[in-house]
């Protein structure tokens, strides 16, 4: 069974990200075609990237954390990234953890699912961008949390419950389609 991360790219108060993972992971782990475990950024505090290009160093990891990061990222044969919208772009805190890395990303599948205003749609479209750049495979689908779902799930009592995100099951079934025919055929690829 191939592993899926779910990366949490968001570390700020009061984020939303912890409805959405709830979501994502028992939509996955029910489809039986991969094994999932979420990688929450929180968990990986870096510094703010200034060193040698990951690209250059390869897996020669400034410090302990790093090293976590890029080892946890290293198991994984494909990626669902959930992105907030902040500003008209993706969190800084996601574009950290990227640029520690490189070389644990390559030949690997990576979708995303972003809310926002417009559904993360622009986050999600810069992110596919650096994912190229990574020599990754960006997925088409990806799941769009719009304010029509957004202000529901925000607001709702249990903050687990997923029943709210119904209407975006069809998007999910779609996006984990796609990603298991990718992971499938870039592991053996990569293999």
């Amino acid at each position: 069974m191939n592993k899926i991360e779910v990366i949490i790219g968001s570390t700020r108060a009061g984020r939303f990200s912890e409805r959405v993972a709830t979501w994502v992971v028992e939509y996955l782990s029910a489809h039986g075609s991969f094994d999932v475990e979420v990688v929450d950024l929180r968990d990986y505090p870096l510094p703010f990237f200034d060193g040698t290009p990951p690209a250059l160093t390869q897996r020669d990891y400034p410090n302990q954390d790093v090293g976590r990061l890029g080892r946890k990222l290293d198991e994984a044969d494909g990626f669902v990234v959930l992105t907030a919208e902040y500003n008209h772009g993706y969190p800084a805190v996601l574009k950290n953890a990227m640029d520690h890395t490189f070389v644990e990303w390559r030949r690997k599948p990576i979708t995303f699912v972003g809310w926002g205003n417009v559904g993360g749609a622009r986050a999600i479209e810069q992110l596919r961008q650096v994912a190229v750049e990574f020599e990754m495979a960006p997925l088409r689908h990806a799941v769009h949390i719009l304010p029509d779902v957004l202000r529901p799930a925000r607001t709702a009592e249990d903050p687990f419950d997923t029943s709210v995100f119904a209407p975006l099951e069809p998007r999910l079934k779609l996006l984990a389609s796609d990603l298991g025919w990718w992971t499938v055929a870039l592991a053996e690829a990569r293999s």
